[in-house]
């Protein structure tokens, strides 16, 4: 029988979220009726074991990595492995390699967004500490569903830009300091949920995509419009999304982003692009080098002699940019 209370519980955190995940439930009570969901950014080279290390000392609480197809239970905390991510289904997960978002895998989106699907008002969102605005998207889909937004106040946050982006785009029910949190999930869990809402299509759509792990032009197209972008991950085009009250694109790949995870990660392939080029100015450099030494044309020495002060002038351009780029 579906609980009355909100039993499903989803929180996504990143940087300094190791600690706030600790504090949070070190103040969570034993016999909690619900299920705990949890997204800390992870490298891909991460086992999570350092996460589980944590929280395992809070001995009221089973913590384990989410595994594909695991029914999931009560009185047990879930961690997305790492370069996957965790969905919530009715009653089992899903841990799929889909296309990152907002540059993470695992995300916090897809994991909000499929709690808000499959559970509606029964869920608790919550965003902590992290850096840009991974949850923000999600947390409004709970919101949309009728379920209930938490987030820590930012000027508690040790990194305020992911509670922060979501206090400015979702009508949050609840911002409170790290202390507090523990108090206030607990108090919403017992609390009756109010009623099922309509899933918006929007939102239904991106669960959809999430699962499926590919999509397509026909599909993303009902989300917004062509924008003249391309997608740093695939190359794909993008489309802007048209319901969204912060600006945020998708391509049909399923790779999604809001504006600043798109300049972010647009910046990082420019710098390895000019990474790419510098080595490459340098290979031709050496290779006309050899050449001039071996005379392979007429009056080789100048000819080559000339064209590596022309390629060197690159390197130097292509360098300055760099450096700049680092001091930046």
């Amino acid at each position: 029988m579906p609980s009355l209370g909100h039993d499903i519980v989803v929180l996504g955190t990143s940087a300094g979220g190791l600690d706030a995940l600790d504090m949070v439930v070190g103040d969570l009570p034993s016999g909690l009726p619900a299920t705990i969901f949890l997204v800390q950014h992870l490298s891909a080279e991460a086992s999570g074991e350092a996460v589980l290390h944590r929280l395992r000392k809070h001995k009221h609480f089973k913590c384990k990595l989410g595994r594909d197809g695991e029914a999931f239970e009560r009185g047990v905390i879930y961690l997305a492995p790492s370069d996957n991510h965790m969905l919530v289904k009715a009653s089992t997960l899903l841990v799929t390699k889909g296309a990152r978002e907002n540059r993470s895998r695992p995300a916090v989106d897809p994991l909000f967004r499929s709690a808000a699907v499959n559970h509606r008002s029964r869920v608790i969102g919550v965003v902590l500490t992290g850096m840009l605005d991974d949850g923000t998207a999600g947390l409004r889909a709970i919101k949309q569903c009728g379920g209930i937004t938490c987030v820590q106040n930012p000027a508690d946050a040790e990194y305020p830009e992911m509670p922060q982006s979501a206090v400015n785009n979702v009508d949050v029910d609840h911002c409170v300091d790290l202390a507090e949190m523990g108090a206030l999930i607990t108090r919403l869990v017992h609390t009756p949920h109010g009623p099922m809402k309509p899933i918006p299509q929007d939102v239904k759509t991106e669960a959809i995509i999430a699962e499926r792990v590919l999509s397509d032009i026909a599909q993303v197209s009902t989300l917004g419009s062509q924008v003249p972008y391309n997608c740093p991950n695939c190359g794909g085009v993008l489309w802007q999304m048209e319901d969204a009250t912060e600006c945020r694109y998708r391509c049909h790949t399923g790779h999604s982003y809001t504006a600043p995870a798109l300049l972010a990660s647009q910046s990082e392939k420019i710098e390895e692009t000019l990474w790419i080029c510098l080595r490459m100015l340098e290979e031709r450099a050496n290779l006309m080098r050899n050449m001039s030494l071996k005379h392979v044309r007429p009056n080789g020495t100048g000819y080559y002699q000339e064209r590596l002060k022309d390629n060197q002038v690159h390197i130097e351009r292509i360098r300055k940019m760099l450096q700049a780029k680092n001091e930046g």
